[in-house]
């Protein structure tokens, strides 16, 4: 068994827990990123062991550590983040006076090509749909709803699922979403998203047995959450891929969240209107559906246009 696959039992210090604590409370880290930066650090405590820990590893023993994470297979995306993990750990322990160096200013960012983000085209997205529409009864109308509330809004699959039935209820034009570390941001909803939710509202209040009280989520589901999964509806999006002839790898649910964006920038909307309806703090995370867009534009004149045919 290769290393990066073996199971390791968190290591989480007194110093680690304190500097977690101070994440959340001071930073308003979300529990996602928590998570990420107890694992990191945790690995790093238990690769260190033998130089004394975190705490007590010099700037070698660190650089060592770094170094093994591509021997282990992490990707230069993982590695990044735990290069930002360990160095902030360390900015904290020198602070709280833990240390008087830090042990990891020499690590350097791991180089990373930045893929641009997947995404379908309008025709793609009308199959899609047609596919959904396939599905027997409630089924169908739930698998039309959610790919459209997806593609005239670009929420977050986690910010889908988990809409409540009254934020729907009154027909709104947009709705207020709660996006990462607790932002809440308007989400537009366009007259087929609208007219989908109306029919989906109908066959769902329908469907409740008579006596039973009514459940708070929009798609609700016997999961634990009470609503569905995005597991699940990435197996559906999966599944109306299939019908629609499109490779169900090209398909997700976070790829209808790109076509919202890639489409809104071919149409002519501002970079800053996407980057408010996405709920990027960063517009630098936003641009790169500039490139998307001008690499389909690219495509398209290579393709199409007379001269740029070869003899």
């Amino acid at each position: 068994m290769p290393p990066h696959s073996k199971a390791r039992v968190l290591v989480i210090t007194p110093q680690v827990e304190a500097f977690l604590e101070m994440m959340a409370v001071e930073r308003d880290a979300s529990p996602h990123t928590l998570s990420a930066y107890g694992r990191d650090l945790s690995d790093a405590e238990a690769t260190m062991t033998a130089a004394g820990g975190l705490l007590a590893a010099d700037a070698g023993a660190v650089e060592t550590w770094f170094a093994g994470l591509a021997l282990r297979g992490l990707s230069p995306a993982t590695a990044a983040r735990r290069r930002a993990s360990i160095r902030q750990f360390y900015r904290f322990a020198l602070a709280e006076g833990w240390r008087t160096d830090d042990p990891s200013r020499r690590l350097d960012s791991p180089k990373q090509g930045r893929p641009l983000p997947r995404t379908l085209s309008l025709d793609e997205i009308g199959r899609l749909l047609t596919a959904s529409a396939a599905r027997d009864g409630a089924a169908g109308v739930r698998m039309v709803t959610l790919v459209e509330l997806a593609y005239a809004s670009g929420m977050r699959v986690s910010e889908l699922l988990n809409l409540r039935v009254d934020s729907v209820r009154r027909d709104p034009a947009f709705l207020i979403v709660r996006g990462k570390g607790g932002k809440e941001r308007l989400a537009p909803l366009n007259t087929a998203a609208r007219e989908a939710v109306r029919t989906w509202l109908g066959i769902r209040d329908q469907g409740r047995k008579p006596g039973t009280p009514d459940s708070v989520w929009l798609f609700p589901s016997g999961s634990g959450s009470g609503h569905l999964t995005p597991r699940r509806f990435a197996q559906m999006l999966d599944q109306a891929a299939v019908i629609a002839g499109i490779d169900p790898a090209r398909v997700s649910p976070h790829v209808l969240r790109h076509a919202f964006a890639t489409h809104l920038l071919e149409g002519g909307a501002d970079l800053r209107v996407v980057q408010t309806l996405l709920g990027h703090a960063d517009i630098a995370t936003t641009q790169i559906y500039t490139h998307v867009t001008t690499d389909r534009l690219t495509r398209a004149v290579q393709q199409n246009h007379p001269l740029a045919q070869e003899d």
